[in-house]
This record gives structure tokens, sequence and C-alpha cells, in this order.
């Protein structure tokens, strides 16, 4: 097909307001790349691999399926005759991918802050080891999060429907997870790990904070949990809640940072809808229930009762 004149025309000069425009990119690069050397700007630069976030999310569902065996197995069912070999596989194959970014994670440490060498690839091997070692514990306390959800939601159906489909059984499960590593001192990846949990559920829970058993977010949207946030066991929470640090100085990073700025909550508390807790001085006693919305900086006793006074509402 013979193409007409005015076409034949419209392609080259097309053509050419492109290669016109592409001449243009040597200097827009070089702009780009000068700009790295800003001493404001963050890069990251001959330096160090720093662990894949990609990987860091597999890894988060690799450990489920060894957590919940039977649950979100997608390839081949899972019976008492091949639950040994099926677990004995994605063991090692999480082994080998955890050990990595570990490695990767300590590496990135060890270089880009100027530590002293601590064999990270010899590192990353142990500490992956360390953390397959602990699925049983993580396991047994995940399962009286589970028992506590049951119990305290009467929408819930069955077990598995929680384990399925609770957006806060899942924070849960990912919090204890990180937490494990953070108190394996596993740099960067458990912050990927809680952010990750954080980005899907709306539920951010800090690694470092410490929960007890049978700990049960309702709904969960919007729930905050600071670092060094103390919870006892029995503990159930509402949608909005915040446990939280004071005001902070501009420069609290540096003064504030592994000091306790967060509530401590004790045994078998009720936190409502909205509520917001804050300072590291602030205990809320055992048996307590904290009313939907209230705003508390103090302490208060055990076995009390926090709620606002009803709003006067009116109707037009």
């Amino acid at each position: 097909m013979k193409l007409s004149n005015d076409t034949v025309k419209a392609c080259k000069d097309g053509f050419e307001t492109h290669t016109r425009y592409r001449k243009q990119l040597p200097g827009v690069i070089r702009k780009i790349v000068e700009s790295c050397k800003d001493k404001q700007c963050f890069e990251h630069i001959g330096a160090q691999l720093i662990p894949s976030r990609q990987s860091v999310i597999e890894i988060i569902f690799r450990i489920r399926e060894i957590l919940f065996p039977g649950y979100f197995n997608t390839t081949e069912k899972l019976d008492s005759t091949n639950l040994y070999y099926q677990t004995g596989r994605s063991v090692d194959m999480l082994f080998e991918i955890f050990s990595e970014q570990m490695t990767l994670s300590f590496k990135h440490d060890c270089l880009r802050y100027d530590q002293p060498c601590v064999q990270c690839v010899k590192l990353g091997y142990e500490q992956a080891l360390k953390f397959l070692e602990s699925i049983p514990e993580i396991r047994q306390v995940l399962a009286t999060d589970i028992r506590a959800a049951y119990e305290g939601d009467p929408a819930a159906k069955s077990y598995d429907e929680i384990v399925f489909s609770y957006p806060g059984i899942f924070a849960i499960m990912v919090y204890r997870i990180a937490h494990q590593l953070f108190q394996q001192e596993v740099p960067l990846i458990p912050r990927i790990m809680s952010e990750y949990a954080h980005s899907v559920t709306g539920i951010d829970i800090h690694p470092g904070a410490q929960i007890g058993e049978s700990f049960f977010i309702d709904h969960g949207t919007g729930v905050v949990i600071g670092e060094t946030s103390s919870i006892g066991k029995n503990v159930r929470i509402y949608q909005g809640v915040t446990l939280g640090a004071l005001s902070l100085p501009k420069d609290a990073g540096d003064l504030l940072r592994g000091r306790k700025r967060h509530p401590t909550i004790e045994d078998e508390v009720i936190i409502y809808a909205g509520a917001t807790i804050l300072g590291g001085e602030t205990i809320i006693g055992t048996r307590s229930v904290i009313g939907g919305n209230v705003w508390i900086t103090e302490s208060v006793l055990p076995d009390t009762r926090v709620i606002l006074e009803a709003p006067r509402l009116i109707y037009k």
C-alpha cells in the first residue's frame, strides 16, 4: 500500500520532533547526576546492596505458610503423610532467601555506618537459623491471639475465618515475626515488614513494642502502637487507637532515641475506638476500660473506667 505524501510528511515530522527532544536528555541527566552530590540529598551510591523489599514481603508469606500449615499452601494439599516433607522443603527455601536478605542487611549497616566487621555472611546464616528455631513459639502465641479474636468478636464464625481474613491477625502476625527479628538486632528487615503490614491493613505496630499473648485488634484501621509501648496479656483495642508519645521537640530523634516514650497497658485492658493514650510514664492499670475518643496523658488506676461525658446533641 502506497502512503500519501501527507502521511509520509507526518511520519518524518514526528521522528524529527522525537529526535530533537531526545537530544536534550544528556543535559537533563547531567543535572540529575550532579544533584546527587548535594549533601542535603540522600543517595546510596557506592554502598552495599540493601535488602530487597519484594524479597522481604515474600519472606512474610513464606513464614505464614509455615506458621499456618494447610491454610495458605497453593501448590499441594497437605496431609499427615507429606507434612514433614513439605515443611522441610518450605523451611529450606525460607532459610536460603532469609539468610541472603539478612546478610545484605548486616553488610549495609557494617559498611554504611563504618561499623566493625561482624562476618556478615556467617551472621546472616546464624540469625536466619535462630529465627527458624523461634517459629514454634511464635505459632503458640499467635494461637492465643486467634482465640482472643474469636472470643472477643461475635461476628466471627470460625477460627478459619479469622486466620484467612482478619486484618488485625495479619498485622499481629507480621508484628510477632518482626519483633523476633528486632530482638535479634537484625537491621532494616523488621521495619520493612511492619511498614508493609501497615500499608495493607492500616495498622501501624512498631516491631520494638512489647505485646503479650491473647492480643486482639478489632477492625483495626488507624491503630498506631509506638516503639516503646508495653502491652500486657488479654488486651483488646479497637480501630483508631493511638499509643503514642507526647509532643516531641524538633531534635527528638537524637535526644529521645532509646528512651521510653510510649504508654504501658497492663493485662485485660479494653481500649475503645478513637482513644489516644500518650507518654512513656502513662500506665493504664489492669482490667481498666478506656472509652472511645478519650485523650489520656496520665496514669489510670486498675479497675477504672474512663469515659467522656455524654455530649449535648442538638436536633433542628
